[in-house]
């Protein structure tokens, strides 16, 4: 199922929109990094992942023109097959210098990108490409509110500060923070549904969000006025933001690490 958002996406990348192969790999490539360091598990090195991670962005952009979403595959699918076969080809290539001989690049194998059970992945890479669409997101809303207001949302809600204590540090009313946490989860809501809706290309990725227990439109079928269970789900959203912001930050405080050695 694809979705407008998706389709554009893929035509900026098609028509080499340097700031949409810009926004990918800002926003994907500490996950295949830390992919590829565990496949490699030893056998390659800190500036190998480096390098194979830029050889899958080049054999992305040398792929675009022949994927076909509308087959079925998931977008995160997309990007592992290619890491894959990248990594794959890195390390033949090192096997058959080793018996003396070269190698010619192996064809990239399209069969990936047809829904297939067998072709799924590992819970944690799932889970990284969703907490990477999260932390898009919550880049978004940091560049478009004000800055007091997204201040506010990061104590409360990403350190986990009391309410009071917040309301304190800032100099206004308990009230006023809701009122400012209202404001910025709202925004957030809309930015998140437009990473998702860009970042997948099935039904299963656009379900992500209420999975992971994030509603994105709790009053959609009401007033929109906030009642006590539209509160529950709101606090539990906010929960579930700060849990996935804070994986999302080790992933990368680990790729981080990995990449000064």
């Amino acid at each position: 199922m694809l979705t407008n958002m998706t389709t554009s996406f893929i035509a900026r990348l098609r028509a080499n929109d340097e700031a949409a192969w810009f926004e990918l790999w800002e926003t994907f490539g500490p996950v295949i990094r830390i992919q590829l360091s565990r496949w490699g598990r030893g056998r390659i090195g800190v500036e190998t992942v480096r390098d194979l991670s830029q050889e899958t962005l080049a054999a992305l952009s040398n792929s675009i023109e022949r994927y076909d979403p509308a087959r079925g595959a998931r977008f995160s699918t997309w990007l592992l097959a290619i890491a894959k076969h990248v990594l794959g080809d890195e390390i033949d290539r090192r096997m058959a210098l080793k018996r003396g001989g070269g190698k010619a690049d192996a064809q990239f194998d399209e069969t990936w990108m047809k829904a297939d059970a067998t072709q799924g992945v590992d819970e944690i890479y799932e889970a990284s490409i969703f907490c990477a669409k999260v932390e898009a997101a919550i880049r978004m809303v940091e560049r478009e509110t004000d800055f007091t207001d997204f201040s506010i949302y990061r104590m409360r809600v990403l350190d986990g500060q009391s309410g009071k204590d917040v309301a304190s540090a800032i100099g206004v009313s308990e009230p006023t923070i809701s009122r400012k946490l209202a404001k910025v989860r709202s925004v957030l809501r809309a930015r998140l549904g437009e990473v998702i809706a860009t970042y997948s290309f099935t039904k299963e990725e656009l379900a992500e969000a209420e999975r992971n227990g994030l509603s994105l439109n709790p009053n959609s079928e009401g007033s929109g006025e906030a009642g006590p269970a539209d509160k529950a789900v709101d606090v539990l959203f906010d929960d579930a933001i700060a849990e996935i912001y804070h994986r999302q930050m080790q992933l990368r405080a680990e790729d981080e690490q990995a990449l000064l050695g």
